[in-house]
């Protein structure tokens, strides 16, 4: 199968963008042509957190595929004519799963990530909604160094086709780009807290928030203790606008 469409490039505060009209069906063509990539979830807090950590950024710059995963991002690229339609990072991971169960063989999968009970309820949720869905192995995110090294030689041995991280931004860029070489055929993703959302424990919010750009504020009422982190969102809009008007 040959690669259906070639991304264009975008920037945001000097971070890449890239733009496909399918962002699942471009990544499982690369999955089936066994050609590795870095997934990198960009989102206003992301863009930020990059200005003031260059090893971020430099993850960030490297990656094969960055998709708008966030609202600011999108209304980054809008406000400079750049059509985009924004790509949660969840909806992508959900979206290539699906497809990749479909499959014959289906593609193997490896989550890693987030408390014992969680990563486990994920993936039972997972196996339940999708049969034909091939997890190889799972891996809680709260792991000794020795348990770290038993983790590269399992990932080493399974190469698994699709690898989602969920530890949080920036540690899962950070951790992908520093282990992807076990697996140089896999497609990697920070998925972030999305293992939390499959096995039930947390909530997306509801659709009309996400439809009106506010899915931040159902997250801080969630995560009350986020309200720092927060805080880069308005200097993100700041900078959008300033930028935007010179």
């Amino acid at each position: 199968m040959l690669l259906q469409e070639q991304p264009q490039l975008a920037s945001v505060l000097g971070l890449p963008v890239h733009l496909l009209n399918s962002y699942s069906d471009w990544l499982l063509d690369r999955v089936q042509q066994q050609q590795g990539v870095h997934v990198v979830t960009l989102n206003a807090e992301m863009a930020m957190q990059a200005e003031q950590n260059p090893a971020l950024a430099t993850v960030i710059r490297n990656a094969e595929l960055v998709i708008p995963d966030g609202a600011g991002v999108a209304l980054y690229l809008k406000l400079r004519g750049v059509p985009v339609q924004r790509c949660p990072g969840i909806e992508l991971a959900e979206a290539l799963l699906k497809k990749a169960s479909t499959l014959s063989p289906p593609c193997s999968v490896f989550f890693y990530g987030a408390k014992p009970e969680v990563i486990e309820a994920a993936a039972a949720a997972w196996q339940k909604r999708l049969p034909g869905l091939k997890i190889v192995g799972m891996q809680h995110g709260y792991i000794s160094a020795q348990e770290q090294l038993q983790l590269r030689q399992r990932l080493s041995a399974l190469q698994p086709q699709i690898i989602l991280v969920g530890l949080g931004v920036p540690r899962q860029e950070l951790w992908i780009a520093e282990h992807r070489h076990l697996c140089p055929q896999a497609s990697w993703i920070g998925v972030g807290g999305s293992f939390d959302i499959w096995a039930g424990t947390k909530t997306r919010a509801p659709g009309w928030l996400r439809n009106n750009n506010l899915e931040w504020v159902y997250r801080l009422y969630q995560e009350p203790w986020r309200w720092r982190r927060m805080l880069a969102l308005p200097k993100f809009a700041w900078r959008s606008l300033i930028s935007w008007n010179h």
